[in-house]
């Protein structure tokens, strides 16, 4: 497979460093080929400005319509155009982060706002007279794979179904379906190091261990059963009723 690793951390010898570069290792072992976004050392700007279309300053931006604009007249910023085409070259996408604030780190939002523009990572028809909206398991980046790498300073029980901290799938939500899979990717279920800052050596060892297994299966693993929105589920973009019927909530996305 060829993988890209998204790494959104800014300290290179922090645990999350560690488990990247154990990642890199594991990968060369397992023949992949494999290419780094290591944001922070690359400094990322991950401010969206009309300079990132060839915008003229006097008009008004509207940034959907000018990013497709920019994308299909091969005018994006040179920054973005690079990572799209690391995107357009990968089987697979790790997004590696620490859970900053039930969320990630400004730089890796940052990196999503201005490298999925409409036309590539959203804004996607399909062809002909009745052009369907290509989004939650279709569109341009349909076909690859996905999966993050989080770290929380919680433990696993305050990350669980009735933990304080919320479920930890429901705060992944919003990349998990909202960016990854609206842009077509399937996504594996993430790898979720807990109680990062009280870990141990025997913690680490475990992490590592986890860390490989889900690398060698990485072309192979069930992902997530989010629901496809085009396949039927939904009428008028609402889950029909005989699903899930009596349930609410993000977990009706899935087919379990």
């Amino acid at each position: 497979m060829k993988v890209l690793w998204i790494f959104a951390h800014p300290e290179p010898r922090s645990l999350n460093g560690a488990l990247r570069d154990e990642g890199i290792r594991t990968l060369t072992e397992l023949g992949h080929d494999h290419r780094q976004s290591d944001l922070y050392a690359m400094n990322w700007n991950p401010v969206v400005t009309g300079a990132d279309f060839a915008h003229e300053p006097a008009d008004r931006l509207v940034v959907g319509s000018a990013s497709r604009q920019a994308l299909e007249n091969q005018t994006l910023s040179p920054d973005i155009r690079l990572e799209q085409e690391k995107i357009d070259w990968a089987d697979a996408v790790i997004v590696h982060f620490p859970l900053w604030w039930y969320g990630m780190p400004a730089i890796l939002k940052g990196w999503f706002d201005r490298v999925f523009v409409k036309g590539f990572g959203y804004g996607v028809s399909s062809p002909g007279p009745d052009r369907r909206t290509l989004r939650y398991g279709e569109g341009r980046l349909a076909g690859k794979r996905a999966m993050l790498i989080t770290s929380a300073g919680s433990g696993e029980p305050a990350l669980g179904p009735r933990g304080v901290n919320g479920d930890i799938g429901e705060l992944l939500f919003p990349i998990q379906h909202g960016t990854l899979w609206y842009a077509g990717l399937s996504v594996l279920p993430p790898l979720v190091v807990y109680g990062a800052d009280r870990f141990s050596e025997t913690a680490y060892d475990n992490a590592r261990t986890d860390l490989r297994e889900r690398l060698r299966t990485l072309p192979t693993a069930a992902p997530i059963p989010f629901r496809r929105q085009n396949h039927g589920d939904y009428e008028d973009l609402v889950l029909r009723p005989e699903l899930a019927p009596g349930r609410s909530g993000l977990r009706i996305h899935q087919t379990n």
